[in-house]
């Protein structure tokens, strides 16, 4: 097949709708609940409000999870044997840390746009309350080698070298593994590196709070989010936040240097969740009478090296790849800045949003009006279970540009765990 029929057999992938679960503070509501329960939730939501439950009425499930336990290793597709899509559709895991539910709909998408599939659902959950638990390294040493052992005898001496020190698990930690700096503190860097000031970022936090709380209240999330387990709407969410009182959090992060600034405040809770999004060929949606919030039109990833690179510069820092990511995928489609209506930053911290911002205006793309920014509220103020925060924003963006006036664009930017970054743009024309 030449380039040109390639070209012109790629397709228009229609965002349809979603649903998601409200988010939870970890140890919360969702305590002992899993990732296959919470997807599942969010999923069956889905699959009623769309009346997918007849064979082949969704061609692939994709989704992933950051924190996952060995039951998790076939997640997507025990989702799907749990839930009411039928067990007949396929499905497969994916996982880009924070970026997973992002890809997870990129590449739903590449398939419906190629014209490999006309349906398909993405999304992504995790909870940080019921993290796995590992198995000391010492004593998986000491296991193997006892399970390795020719006699009983030799099973016995090696499992005479268990110490009480070998019985301590090891506890997922948020950090990077080949730096050992958590994300707050690798996001302080950045603060510190662009002068990002305190007073700002307490301003955009408040500012997330309020405008999920008005979006709660106008009924934008009534065909998006699901009640599970006693939640109605996002746990984290505090419609009374104000700079003022955000101003009286002590800073938890970069506290070996003067003035820290980040507090937990302005940075994402840890939060269970999950969320789904169902994607279609124009094709598909119209034979069921069903009408596309907004296209996915154009995607792009990114990666930055904050071991080696410029980190105390600002320039890679661990959370900045949306900044290379974005011009890139812009340049390609012939857009800038303004160009967008509404712009969607995934809130890591708020410290790392103004910072992308900073970026983007350092490299000539001009800045982003406020007013059009995070409009509904972002991961301050909903939280963020890591692979599904992906899909929650792309559902979200896709609703708010039903609210305006076609054609309309959006733009969104999210940072992941090892300095990467995934950034789309949807469209409504």
């Amino acid at each position: 097949m030449s380039p040109q029929q390639v070209s012109q057999s790629v397709r228009r992938v229609a965002i349809v709708g979603g649903a998601r679960i409200p988010f939870a503070r970890s140890d919360g509501p969702y305590a002992t609940a899993s990732n296959q329960q919470m997807l599942t939730a969010a999923l069956d939501g889905l699959v009623e409000r769309y009346r997918l439950q007849e064979p082949g009425a969704v061609g692939e499930f994709v989704a992933g999870a950051v924190l996952k336990h060995s039951r998790d290793f076939n997640l997507a597709r025990e989702t799907v044997l749990g839930s009411k899509l039928h067990p007949r559709t396929p499905a497969y895991d994916i996982q880009q840390a924070c970026g997973t539910g992002l890809q997870a709909v990129i590449a739903a998408a590449n398939k419906i746009a190629l014209g490999q599939t006309e349906s398909a659902v993405a999304g992504g959950a995790d909870t940080a309350s019921d993290a796995p638990l590992g198995v000391n390294d010492s004593l998986r040493r000491i296991l193997l080698e006892a399970r390795r052992a020719k006699s009983a005898g030799a099973r016995l001496k090696a499992l005479a070298k268990v110490r009480p020190g070998h019985l301590v698990p090891d506890i997922p930690r948020n950090a990077e593994p080949r730096t050992g700096l958590s994300m707050g503190e690798h996001a302080a860097v950045t603060a510190r590196a662009r002068g990002i000031p305190r007073e700002a970022q307490d301003e955009l936090a408040a500012a997330s709070h309020q405008r999920l709380a008005a979006a709660y209240e106008r009924g934008l999330f009534q065909d998006l989010v699901v009640p599970f387990r006693g939640l109605a709407r996002d746990q984290n969410l505090r419609p009374g936040s104000t700079v003022e009182k955000l101003a009286t959090l002590k800073p938890v992060f970069g506290l070996g240097h003067p003035d820290p600034t980040m507090t937990a405040g302005n940075s994402t809770p840890l939060t269970d969740g999950a969320a789904t999004v169902l994607l279609a060929s124009e094709e598909w949606a119209r034979e069921r009478g069903l009408e596309p919030l907004a296209y996915l039109t154009a995607y792009e990833t990114a990666a930055v090296d904050f071991v080696d690179g410029d980190v105390a510069g600002g320039e890679d820092g661990l959370l900045m790849a949306p900044a290379y990511a974005v011009p890139r995928m812009l340049e390609r489609a012939g857009l800038g800045l303004d160009d967008f209506d509404l712009v969607e930053i995934h809130e890591a911290f708020a410290s790392q949003v103004l910072a992308t911002l900073a970026a983007w205006e350092k490299q000539g793309l001009g800045t982003v009006d406020r007013a059009r920014l995070n409009v509904a509220g972002s991961s301050l103020a909903t939280g963020h279970p890591f692979a599904a925060t992906g899909a929650r924003i792309v559902a979200t963006l896709a609703k708010l540009l039903t609210e305006r006036d076609a054609p309309a664009r959006g733009l969104i930017s999210v940072c992941a765990a090892g300095g990467q970054g995934v950034t789309a743009i949807l469209e409504r024309a």
